[in-house]
């Protein structure tokens, strides 16, 4: 009887959330010049606005060629959404993993600056992996709330290890790191504590030649504390074939960074804890409450409750095809997940109406904002779910 209750609980419980689910297109695959729209972003502005950030592929859907990174606003928290905005563009090279971050910590800047981290590269990925090319790390910044941006900075020294000294002797580094990229999805601010002002930009790197089992891929981080004038790269995650990676900072301070798993050993997701704001990592382990199918995933600190902090988390919930997008719950730091919602099942077959990356907005106190991938990458869409 207990078992049945429990089922009829459930049940109610999805029924009134996807009565109190709202969603909108942000970006359509075909529209507004670009063939794809892939990897999406998201940040809410001191202003009171969204800006939705995404990869505009011009030519097709593959992940290198002539990609800029566009955006979108809400002014009414995602029921619609202004015209698309191009806001890096490196002629027909890629411009592509947007991470964007609010500073609201810079004296120089009371209302707020944006400041958007992204990678160009010259080259496919495992072309790059393989020494035969160049991935760099740049950002820009708006004081505007994102209607202008400056010009690009270059910070690649500093955030990277590429052992490139042919292309520039500036890049002669031991470490030979080859692939790279930021996220995907938002960066992040500490807001308070030690090390209060710190942003810290989750990332990964693969290093040295290429293995089988992708475990040449390692997830790392980068931070600054004087907001953008220079860089340190914490340290490299200690589990082999941690990817594409996000962080949060929990109720005791501590940051949690949460990473796909790439090297496929366990289809679930890597979760790596931090005792000095990502500078090196106490711990990594598996979290095998989170299932995935080897794919991004998005992770926010939404709200504090008995000193905990409450995280959201969402990603394709498959071991087997990334579909099932599911936003769970965590009332404890993100060590149990006591709330799960199914937000879009997809059809359940690879590559065929799929869900796939997201990123997480707090829209309310019981309130928050996905915006995600679906239907086999022809649309980026945003939903607003109701939770509590």
């Amino acid at each position: 009887m207990k078992k049945i209750k429990s089922v009829l609980l459930v049940l109610l419980w999805t029924t009134v959330l996807n009565a109190q689910q709202k969603s909108s297109t942000v970006f359509s695959s075909g529209k507004d010049g670009y063939a794809t729209f892939r990897i999406p972003a998201i940040i809410d502005l001191p202003n009171g606005d969204l800006l939705a950030f995404a990869e505009g592929r011009v030519n097709g859907s593959n992940d290198f060629g002539d990609i800029n990174i566009v955006a979108k606003r809400s002014l009414d928290k995602g029921i619609t959404w202004a015209a698309l905005q191009t806001v890096a563009d490196v002629d027909s090279l890629q411009a592509g993993n947007p991470a964007p971050v609010v500073d609201l910590t810079d004296p120089a800047y009371p209302n707020g600056r944006i400041i958007l981290f992204y990678n160009t590269g010259n080259n496919h990925e495992n072309e790059v992996r393989k020494g035969n090319g160049l991935r760099e790390v740049w950002y820009i910044a708006s004081t505007d709330n994102g209607y202008s941006w400056s010009k690009p900075v270059n910070i690649t020294t500093q955030t990277h290890r590429p052992k490139q000294p042919a292309i520039n002797p500036a890049y002669n580094f031991k470490e030979d790191w080859r692939s790279y990229a930021n996220t995907p999805g938002h960066a992040i601010q500490f807001s308070g504590g030690r090390y209060k002002g710190r942003i810290f930009v989750a990332a990964n790197h693969s290093a040295g030649e290429p293995t089988a089992d992708a475990t040449d891929y390692n997830a790392h981080g980068f931070y600054t504390d004087d907001h953008c004038t220079t860089f340190k790269i914490g340290a490299t995650v200690s589990r082999a074939g941690s990817n594409e990676s996000m962080a949060t900072v929990l109720g005791n301070g501590k940051l949690m960074m949460n990473s796909r798993n790439q090297g496929a050993d366990a289809m679930a997701r890597i979760v790596s804890l931090s005792s000095n704001g990502g500078a090196s990592w106490d711990t990594t382990f598996i979290d095998n409450n989170l299932p995935d199918p080897i794919c991004q995933g998005s992770i926010l600190t939404v709200g504090n409750k008995k000193g905990k902090a409450i995280v959201a988390f969402c990603n394709a919930a498959s071991k087997e095809h990334r579909d099932s997008l599911t936003l769970r719950i965590s009332y404890d730091d993100g060590r149990n997940w006591q709330k799960n919602y199914l937000l879009d099942k997809g059809t359940g077959k690879a590559e065929e109406d799929a869900t796939g990356y997201s990123d997480l907005v707090k829209l309310a106190d019981n309130e928050i904002g996905v915006l995600y991938e679906r239907k086999d990458y022809s649309q980026i869409v945003f939903m607003r779910v109701r939770w509590r």
